[in-house]
């Protein structure tokens, strides 16, 4: 309530861009002030519960809910996220070289449909000025994924030089990679999700995990990042160079270029819409890679989800973790308390003892 009745009403009079930095540096100085972080635990932390943590990619999630990337594009607000009850998030998306993104405006409220619109364009202060704001991290309680990309002005058949720098300057701080190859704001980007390009792609980019992994003796995960806008027979191909790629996992989705069903006059901006509306097609596809892979390539369900059950749908459908990011926008931090209470409710009075057994269920 707190959010809702104080902190919502302020955001939304302010231009999104703007809200967005002030929620970034607002979380960046109180968790550097003495005593911030305990503040932001005591106002919105969550208490691990056994059967709602996850164990994956030899990573501990204390709880299934993460943040999206898009949020922290240069990691500046770790410590503040990581306080707000989280299990795990994303930073990012990040490119090699520094570079502004598209031309303002660009991030768009949607209040009637509960979504957003972005066409940021992977803005970021690029590669190694990220490792250096997690190399600086005095506390890292939750899992930090990196999300990378390609520089705009690198063509895609050189993309793979972009995705293996990012690896190398940002592998001591990332405890996995989330390739994206899914953003509809980075012109021909979505052409790296097909054919020749993808197994290309994920051959350079599996190839340098190993030998990053020799190098720093680690074993560290990567996992793909895919768009909602495909057909069946293209995600059927894509799922099936992605799992024989070898890498770890697969994230559905990011954000989708259809327009079905809006009110809000944002509608007709351009770039990748957030929230709501996303919300069946994701877990749609949810399914079907699970379905297609017989549940063996772990899935992090995203897009769309705003309550425990929106989540639990994933869930069920094969996801083992879920992100959220707009409905952080909408709803405030108070989301994760209700999300956990939520999952744990609805785990239990279908007789999982663990989050894990949920994990499918509906193929099952």
């Amino acid at each position: 309530m707190l959010y809702r009745n104080f902190g919502k009403p302020v955001f939304f009079r302010l231009d999104p861009e703007k809200a967005h930095h002030l929620v970034i540096g607002g979380l960046h100085k109180t968790s550097a002030m003495p005593g911030g972080i305990a503040l932001l635990k005591s106002l919105f932390g969550i208490k691990e519960t056994p059967e709602l943590s996850v164990d994956l990619f030899g990573l501990h999630f204390p709880s299934p809910v993460g943040l999206a990337a898009g949020l922290d594009k240069n990691a500046e607000a770790v410590e503040g996220f990581s306080s707000i009850g989280f299990g795990f998030m994303e930073v990012g998306t990040v490119t090699p070289k520094e570079q502004p993104g598209n031309e303002q405006p660009r991030l768009f409220r949607l209040p009637a449909d509960e979504a957003l619109i972005n066409r940021m364009g992977f803005n970021n202060h690029g590669a190694e000025a990220m490792a250096a704001q997690l190399a600086a991290l005095k506390s890292r309680p939750i899992p930090i994924a990196v999300n990378i990309g390609k520089n705009k002005s690198t063509p895609n058949e050189e993309a793979y030089t972009d995705y293996k720098k990012c690896i190398r300057v940002l592998y001591p701080e990332a405890d996995f990679f989330v390739v994206n190859i899914s953003s509809p704001n980075t012109p021909d980007l979505r052409n790296l999700q097909h054919g020749s390009e993808l197994s290309g792609l994920l051959e350079q980019v599996v190839g340098e995990m190993q030998v990053q992994n020799a190098r720093h003796g680690g074993s560290k995960a990567v996992l793909v990042k895919i768009a909602p806008d495909v057909t069946d027979q293209e995600l059927e191909f894509m799922v099936e160079t992605i799992a024989a790629s070898g890498v770890s996992g697969i994230i559905a989705t990011n954000t989708t270029l259809s327009r079905e069903g809006l009110q809000h006059p944002h509608a007709k901006e351009t770039g990748g819409l957030s929230g709501k509306p996303l919300q069946e097609r994701s877990t749609e596809i949810v399914s079907r890679i699970y379905r297609q892979t017989g549940g063996k390539l772990p899935i992090i369900g995203s897009g769309g989800i705003f309550s425990g059950e929106d989540a639990y749908r994933k869930i069920r459908a094969g996801a083992s973790l879920i992100e959220i990011y707009t409905a952080l926008i909408y709803e405030g931090p108070e989301i994760n308390r209700r999300l956990h209470r939520s999952l744990r409710e609805l785990m239990l009075r279908d007789g999982f003892h663990h989050i894990s057994e949920a994990v499918g269920a509906d193929h099952r």
